[in-house]
């Protein structure tokens, strides 16, 4: 099937999937996540599905909000450009210059069309490989609890890579992470996500303390900007600075990467995917790493963040994925779930991910 494609339909739907635990985020904590799906029907009566996570405190957005945003600002600027041409459809989403959840939703949609339009799945599409490594993230909770959690997912899944929630304090940060190497052993690598927890006069110290107990990244230690100060704490620093909450557009990551950044995140949900990917060639172009990092995606969403993933030009030496959040979900709105094991994930060779949804669920988890 070739050609152009139009836009004839589309939709919304609102889904409350419930944690098995409340979840502790840096600036909340939640019993369950909100996830909105768009549906877009072209004229060949081909259907592309996106999902967005829906988190206030991350991308100032509700599930009513969202919804509006797509119908009243995006969809207008796509309802008569040819969903398969990728140029045409990012240059008419980039005309509203904020509302990157929106754009971002909007994006993944027509992607989803033109994989199946094209018989092939996105990672092929571009140029990707057929399964990434992936890691875990242990969410703040009392130490025992974290190590717990961190043994359970490693013997379950087989993760190499651990995400490590900091930020409860210099000495329950330090008995978590001295508990979960226990609980995992030497072979599991740890990183730290301190949500710049710390001030920055404290960042240099932390970072000599989180080497020592074998920490090999540390994400936001403190708050970050691209400035001579994180220069010089770059430089100092025995373990990569990870860059995330400050680095959120093409223009952010190369204000960093001059200062010397050895890492940066990207969210897919938060720039878009064709964003992502020129973040991650300029990071490629100064041997920065970069990797898809956490926005709490379920299935669909995480389907497609793991396919950007497989992709980057920095994959080679990059930390593994961090778009694992789906796993935390006893159920979700798909046919078949995401199978991790050995720490990876390996993608299906079938084109497109509306297939997968499982419309039944969508309608069942809808909030009341």
């Amino acid at each position: 099937m070739s050609g152009e494609m139009r836009l004839v339909e589309w939709s919304t739907y609102p889904v409350h999937l419930p944690y098995p635990h409340t979840v502790h985020w840096a600036s909340t904590q939640e019993d369950g996540g909100d996830y909105l799906l768009l549906r877009l029907v072209a004229d060949n009566g081909l259907v592309g599905v996106a999902e967005a996570s829906v988190k206030p405190a991350w991308n100032s957005v509700t599930l009513r909000a969202l919804a509006v945003i797509v119908e009243e600002l995006f969809i207008p600027l796509i309802r008569d450009r040819d969903l398969a041409d990728e140029q045409a459809v990012a240059r008419a989403l980039s005309t509203v210059r904020e509302q990157r959840a929106a754009r971002a939703l909007v994006e993944a949609a027509c992607w989803d069309l033109r994989s199946q339009l094209r018989g092939e799945p996105l990672w092929r599409l571009w140029g990707g490989d057929p399964e990434v490594s992936l890691s875990w993230t242990v969410t703040r909770q009392p130490p025992d609890a974290m190590a717990a959690e961190a043994g359970t997912m490693v013997e379950r899944y087989g993760f190499r890579t651990l995400k490590v929630k900091t930020g409860q304090g210099r000495e329950i940060d330090r008995a978590a992470l001295t508990q979960i190497r226990s609980a995992v052993g030497p072979e599991v690598q740890l990183m730290t996500d301190a949500n710049s927890a710390y001030k920055e006069h404290e960042a240099l110290d932390h970072l000599h303390e989180l080497a020592e107990l074998g920490v090999t990244v540390a994400e936001d230690p403190c708050r970050l900007r691209p400035d001579r100060a994180f220069e010089e704490l770059q430089a100092a620093s025995p373990i990569p600075i990870l860059v995330d909450n400050a680095c959120r557009s093409l223009n952010d990551a190369a204000l960093f990467v001059e200062r010397g950044a050895r890492a940066i995140s990207l969210k897919t949900g938060g720039t878009g995917i064709g964003e992502a990917q020129r973040m991650a060639e300029l990071a490629c172009a100064h041997r920065c790493a970069a990797h898809v990092a956490n926005t709490g995606d379920a299935s669909l969403g995480a389907l497609v963040a793991l396919q950007v993933h497989s992709a980057l030009p920095t994959r080679e030496y990059s930390l593994p994925s961090e778009t694992t959040f789906f796993l935390t979900y006893a159920e979700d709105v798909v046919t078949e779930r995401l199978r991790v094991a050995d720490g990876r994930v390996r993608f299906p060779a079938t084109p497109g991910i509306a297939p997968l949804v499982d419309w039944e669920k969508v309608h069942r988890f809808a909030p009341v």
